[in-house]
């Protein structure tokens, strides 16, 4: 409904005729400005999952009407004792200029609201607002006293406190929060009023929290059956010993989120809603296992209870039942097996700790930075224990990773310390007959039933250490290092293709975690960037594990094929870089890349996924790949044999002499990883086009859902321009609607310009965009024009034939009332103007403009001067015009000193 609440949604719109709306609607808030998300658990009355039952009033009715119908359906249809509600108003906030809302108060109390239960509370509390901008406005709201008995519980309103709760927001949209952080009232006055649920079944079934109403006590007894351990009593805080209590609220809350999101297809990741659902899913993991004693899999199996709580109202939760529980199941095994490990490293590294001293930071940057444990499970695990972590350290070295990530000259340097071999220690490694890296089983890996790539676990001896530009035999606790071994199933970074992360276990230490943050080769050695937690050693036995989000490459570096095939022999490949996130791909061009060129690239890609083609890949002689015809960079250094990377086409067929198999798909010389077949990249859009100097262009794309997702965005965006193209053509004869409409064509330029969508869309819009800009500003012009000319004609009448013109005239803006001036002098050439313009803010705008005839007697930028500093403003200009601006409480002895002083040069 935004577009109802600023004016924008088109007239003829469905959405345009709304005046009166009911609804109910699933909420989530665990991320951005509204997050309960620490809150849950803590409490009896807050959830991350709830659901909002709505009143909407679109221009229609206004306070009056909601107060007086949410009093009625509370008191009368609900019945619930008047005495124990109590409702606050906004108190006003002179910062922001606005006064109270004794409007909404004087309704209450016409309502019989005793005053001693309609209540003041200021901005935090009563204004509402989603975001940093957008449709904004003071609320009231509607609290209930649990307790009653005749008390007086005015005192516990919005304290927190959980005997009074807020059970219904009335929000009264009056403005818009714009960008630079000012109100702007909105063309109508809306309504927009949010009851949960929860809090009101809670109320209507006479409890004292939400968790004893039917909505939660099944979940909460099939918890206690799942665990088996005490039932839930209801306690909070220092009452509930071992937060049991708590951690019933938390699972029972978490849950019911998990289904309903999970079924909305949000599904826990790495990034945006997707990230935040992670996190829920993991807080609850964490307390049915560290607080509930819980085995493995209680969390999926109170699914079948929600659905049968909410299935009835949310029929899709009946039929996702089984992948809800599939995802959460997969989701807590990998969580459980991380949790051990931190647990285990934490321990492990209190103990040989000295008193008194803080939590080494090395070591929870390894849990954090490079094993995904989240930060606050870190902090809780520690406050258990304590002992501070060593914040100061950790932030350094959060600042370190992003240098390294930005990669910025310093990153190269931070990077290449502990992973690029010194000539030196190279040499030192050949005398020594160190056998270079096996590093084959990193194409060892295989496509799982689920649709994961999956590497089997690679046993390795570690040969040598390296530190600051020297091999060692021995690193202590806590030094990050270059860790050489004798195989890997790790990719180094090469080939324009990221490195993988992960980890190495010494064999018989199951829970001491070595994180390998980069892979760098070397010279034939394969150097492991890791963090040692304990002391390391060479001749230690350990094992590797790739972490299965670094697996990613594997989509965009098939992805860069299919750009390779796209581009034949039309152009030449200049470069690229493959990481997690998207593809980078550099080529040499004849001309600007064309909308048409970005479509049909993404047309010859798509045709190939689709397809769903088999990636062929295998190690052959170089003699035998220079047979492959239309093969590029033969000559770049490859080693000897060399993998070829061939889609859809079997290896054999395109090494077959005189064979033209090669011709007709993207073949390659490749050492990256890939997909085993085009069709599980699902998508590839290209996000960015731009050319680093003349004749070589860059495009970056992205795959797979983050390519569903911008296209998507682009959509979105791609609808807004059409709102606006259609608003701009009823060509409004009003200048502040123009310039409303200008603003919002800039507005939504600097979105699309830092938006990832497919680059052809943006495209085309940007050019939309500028002709409607074009279009803005000479109307805004022509209006204003318009606008002046009838002003001037009127002060000409007023002031015939007058050789000085001092006047007060309505302006909108600086800019009309230097054209009223501009066209005065134009039609009486020998008449000086100056003219002052009272605004609503009480700001006056000045604007002269002096005859030639005058000068150099008689200056206008002098003449604005006195006359602004007699408003205690200020002004400019030159000797013929100038402009200004001052205080309205001035404005009369201004005219005065205009006058005395024209009159004193002429």
């Amino acid at each position: 409904f935004k577009p109802v609440f600023l004016g924008t949604a088109h007239p003829r719109s469905e959405l345009a005729q709304h005046r009166r709306v009911v609804n109910s609607q699933k909420c989530v808030r665990a991320g951005g400005k509204h997050n309960d998300l620490e809150d849950v658990g803590r409490d009896t009355y807050h959830h991350t999952f709830f659901e909002m039952l709505g009143n909407w009033s679109f221009g229609d009715y206004f306070k009056e009407e909601a107060c007086s119908m949410a009093w009625e359906l509370l008191t009368e249809v609900y019945e619930i004792p008047r005495d124990r509600l109590y409702v606050t108003y906004f108190g006003g906030d002179s910062s922001l200029g606005l006064s109270a809302d004794e409007e909404c108060r004087d309704v209450w109390l016409r309502l019989g609201v005793p005053a001693s239960h309609v209540l003041p509370f200021p901005l935090k509390d009563n204004f509402w607002e989603m975001g940093d901008t957008g449709p904004c406005g003071p609320c009231t709201e509607i609290h209930y006293d649990h307790v009653g008995g005749g008390r007086n519980a005015a005192a516990l309103v919005n304290q927190g406190s959980p005997d009074v709760v807020e059970i219904w927001n009335l929000v009264f949209m009056q403005y818009s929060r714009e960008v630079e952080g000012n109100l702007l009232p909105l063309p109508q006055r809306h309504v927009d009023t949010g009851m949960g649920l929860e809090r009101l079944v809670t109320v209507l079934q006479h409890k004292r929290s939400n968790y004893d109403t039917d909505l939660f006590t099944p979940i909460l007894d099939a918890i206690h059956k799942g665990c088996g351990g005490p039932r839930y009593q209801g306690l909070v805080g220092d009452a509930d010993v071992g937060r049991v209590n708590m951690a019933y609220r938390v699972v029972a809350d978490h849950v019911r989120t998990l289904c309903v999101c999970i079924t909305d297809g949000i599904y826990p990741g790495l990034s945006g809603a997707e990230l935040v659902l992670r996190r829920i899913l993991r807080r609850a993991v964490r307390f049915c296992s560290e607080v509930l004693h819980a085995p493995p899999g209680l969390l999926a199996s109170l699914v079948p209870t929600v659905v049968e709580v909410l299935g009835d109202a949310y029929p899709e939760l009946t039929k996702n039942a089984d992948q809800i529980m599939d995802i959460i199941n997969e989701n807590e095994a990998a969580f459980l097996s991380s949790l051990e490990r931190g647990r285990h490293i934490i321990e492990r590294t209190v103990q040989q700790m000295e008193p008194f001293t803080n939590f080494p930071a090395e070591v929870a940057w390894s849990l954090y930075g490079n094993l995904g444990f989240p930060l606050d499970l870190i902090d809780l695990m520690l406050e258990e224990k304590g002992i501070s972590l060593d914040s100061a350290a950790f932030n350094e070295l959060v600042l370190e990773d992003a240098k390294r990530k930005a990669g910025g000259p310093q990153a190269g340097h931070l990077e290449d310390s502990n992973t690029r071999l010194d000539v030196h220690s190279l040499a030192q490694l050949r005398s020594n007959d160190v056998p270079a890296t096996d590093d084959s089983p990193k194409y060892a890996y295989t496509l799982g039933q689920h649709g994961q790539y999956e590497f089997s676990p690679c046993q390795a001896t570690v040969l040598m250490l390296y530190r600051d530009q020297s091999l060692q035999k021995e690193v202590g606790a806590g030094q990050r290092c270059g860790v050489i071994l004798d195989r890997t199933n790790f990719y180094a970074e090469q080939g324009g293709q990221a490195s993988d992360q992960g980890y190495m276990i010494r064999l018989g230490q199951q829970d001491i975690l070595f994180p390998v943050e980069s892979v760098r080769l070397c010279g034939g050695y394969v150097i492991h960037e890791v963090t040692a937690v304990e002391t390391l050693r060479a001749g230690d036995q350990v094992q590797l594990f790739v972490d299965e989000q670094s697996l990613i490459p594997c989509t965009p570096e098939t992805a860069l094929h299919c750009d390779v095939q796209w581009e034949g022999d039309l152009t030449k490949q200049r470069g690229s870089h493959v990481t997690a996130e998207q593809l980078r791909f550099d080529f040499d061009t004849k001309g600007p890349v064309t909308v048409e060129q970005l479509q049909q690239v993404e047309q010859v890609i798509q045709d190939v996924i689709k397809r769903n083609e088999v990636v062929h890949m295998a190690e052959v002689p170089l003699t035998l790949a220079r047979r492959v015809q239309g093969l590029r960079a033969v000559d770049e250094g490859y080693p000897d044999p060399v993998r070829i990377v061939s889609l859809g086409v079997p290896v054999e067929s395109v090494l077959t002499r005189d064979s033209d198999a090669a011709m007709q798909t993207s073949v390659e010389l490749c050492c990256g990883t890939h997909l085993l077949q085009t069709g599980a990249m699902e998508d590839l859009t290209i996000i960015s086009e731009r050319q680093l100097v003349k004749g070589i262009s860059r495009v970056i794309a992205v795959t797979g859902g983050q390519a569903k997702k911008a296209r998507e965005v682009g959509q979105c965006l791609a609808m807004e321009v059409d709102s606006l193209s259609l608003r701009m053509k009823q060509r409004s004869t009003s200048i502040p609607e123009m310039q409303k409409l200008s603003k919002e064509v800039g507005q939504l330029t600097k979105v699309l310009t830092s938006t990832a969508v497919p680059q052809w869309q943006k495209k085309e819009l940007q050019t939309i965009l500028k002709a409607l800009q074009r279009t803005a500003n000479t109307a805004i012009k022509k209006l204003e024009m318009q606008q002046a000319a009838e002003k001037a004609q009127s002060l000409l009448a007023k002031h015939c034939n007058q050789p000085v013109i001092i006047d007060t005239v309505p302006a909108d803006s600086l800019s009309i009332l230097m054209k009223v001036v501009n066209q005065l002098c134009d039609k009486s050439p020998g008449t000086s103007v100056l003219l002052l313009s009272p605004q609503v803010s009480g700001e006056v705008l000045c604007a002269c403009q002096v005859s030639k005839n005058c000068l150099p007697v008689f200056s206008a930028a002098d003449w604005a001067v006195a006359v602004c500093t007699q408003m205690e403003g200020k002004a400019g200009g030159s000797p013929i015009v100038a402009k200004g601006s001052g205080n309205a409480k001035g404005m009369q002895g201004a005219l005065t000193t205009a006058l005395e002083f024209a009159q004193s040069k002429l």
